[in-house]
């Protein structure tokens, strides 16, 4: 079951459905997730005389357990690196939501296709990624100069101090000198 998307027939094309697809994270982002859910029947009983309309079910419990953990995720692990973990938790969930309606199906696998930003802000939600990425490289370019400069300020003061003790004590040798003379 597609789940965001359609895939056409021989064209293969493939058209966004917004409404399934377009979700709230848990820090108020919203992201659009497409993602495919692979099925099977392990119970022909339970599949055909417990639930009314098997594959609408296993759509509608696969789109509320998405939404339930995008609801409690973040978006930058959503975009970057938490796609197993999300794919794991979403196949968890429906099994043990299909499990209780006792509909006699296994989950075989959770598929995220896509997980971006809405189209109408992905160019902002770049622009904000790219000023994240400069504040670190300009950063780490801070602490690259304040390594360098710091150890040759405590080197050119350490200097100076070293010079001032030295004319310090040849005053004061010049001093004792011309007394004692």
């Amino acid at each position: 079951i597609e789940i965001g998307m359609r895939s056409g027939g021989a064209a293969r094309s493939v058209r966004a459905v917004l409404e399934e697809s377009l979700m709230l994270t848990g820090d108020e982002n919203i992201v659009d997730i497409n993602f495919v859910v692979f099925w099977r029947i392990k119970d022909a009983q339970k599949y055909l005389f417990n639930i009314q309309n098997p594959e609408i079910t296993v759509k509608e419990v696969a789109e509320s357990a998405m939404r339930d953990v995008v609801g409690q995720s973040n978006i930058q692990p959503l975009l970057t690196g938490a796609r197993q973990k999300t794919e794991q938790a979403v196949q968890k969930l429906m099994q043990d939501v299909l499990d209780h309606y006792g509909a006699g199906i296994t989950v075989d696998q959770v598929q995220l296709q896509k997980v971006d930003p809405p189209t109408q802000v992905i160019d902002a939600f770049r622009d904000v990624q790219a000023a994240r990425a400069d504040q670190e490289r300009l950063q780490n370019e801070a602490g690259s100069y304040a390594s360098r400069v710091v150890p040759e300020a405590r080197g050119d003061a350490e200097r100076i101090l070293q010079g001032a003790r030295a004319y310090k004590e040849q005053t004061v040798a010049e001093a004792i000198g011309q007394t004692a003379r």
